[in-house]
């Protein structure tokens, strides 16, 4: 594995969230086994059709990019499912660091620190990717919904023809009220975390503010105590997702719902060319 640090853009405000406080707790919460995480990406990449060989006119050697990456498991398992070069991209240097150490012993995983918004401009030639894949909510941390149109457009224009895009998205458009604004995240022995939504008027329904809370007990006294951080993401309806990735010149090719609003949409670059 091969870590480079060009110079990020502004970072958006979750990216403080990240470092400062969910990055220790990040994989934890996924359920804690980076390699099970992994294995788990892959068989689900697999299944939408992620695999090297099914783009048309790449050069030698297939890359996939990872945007978003945090510690990692979607970037392992592209690499397990052959890709020759994968490019993981993300702001938050304590996941990167986490992405290093499980892929130490994998030449093909690029990790860089960079901003999603400008990352494919910079580093990828255009036509030359197999697959781009933005996982694990993103696409709303990004500051505006102009942002993630002009995501749309970048991933298009990096995609080779045939080439696939998979992106996951948590649609938050209808407010939660009452205790449904309470969303348990994980729990074990000493450590539990919670996640509570605000939906305040100053933005209307552009944004909703996320309160994340980790109770942690101490093993020396049993005594626990209480940490929590707040910010921003934005509300990104289905229905508008869809229009911006057609209109960036993306096929959609399958779509998913989970729990909690979750989205994730498959998607195909056609041979025409990507609109802009």
């Amino acid at each position: 594995m091969t870590t480079t640090t060009p110079a990020p853009a502004p970072s958006p405000v979750a990216v403080d969230h990240y470092d400062r406080f969910l990055a220790e707790h990040y994989t934890w919460m996924l359920g804690g086994d980076l390699d099970a995480l992994a294995a788990g990406q892959r068989a689900a990449l697999a299944g939408w059709g992620v695999t090297p060989g099914s783009a048309i006119g790449t050069a030698a050697g297939s890359l996939a990019v990872d945007l978003g990456c945090g510690p990692g498991h979607a970037s392992l398992a592209l690499a397990a499912l052959g890709f020759d070069s994968v490019l993981a991209v993300d702001l938050s240097q304590p996941l990167l660091g986490e992405l290093a150490a499980h892929a130490a012993h994998l030449p093909a995983v690029r990790a860089v620190r960079a901003d999603v918004r400008t990352a494919l401009r910079e580093l990828v030639r255009p036509g030359s990717a197999e697959a781009v894949v933005c996982l694990g909510d993103t696409l709303t941390h990004l500051p505006t919904r102009a942002d993630v149109a002009a995501l749309f457009a970048d991933v298009a224009a990096a995609l080779a023809p045939g080439g696939t895009a998979v992106f996951a998205y948590r649609d938050l458009t209808v407010p939660l009220t009452g205790t449904d604004r309470f969303l348990p995240v994980r729990a074990t022995e000493d450590r539990i975390m919670t996640c509570f939504l605000e939906y305040p008027d100053d933005y209307d329904d552009y944004t909703v503010v996320v309160h994340d809370l980790v109770h942690e007990r101490d093993a020396s006294d049993a005594a626990w105590t209480l940490t929590a951080r707040s910010y921003r993401k934005l509300r990104l309806s289905h229905a508008w997702v869809l229009e911006q990735l057609r209109t960036a010149g993306l096929r959609v090719r399958r779509e998913e719902s989970g729990a909690g609003g979750m989205r994730t949409v498959v998607l195909e670059r056609g041979c025409g060319r990507p609109g802009r």
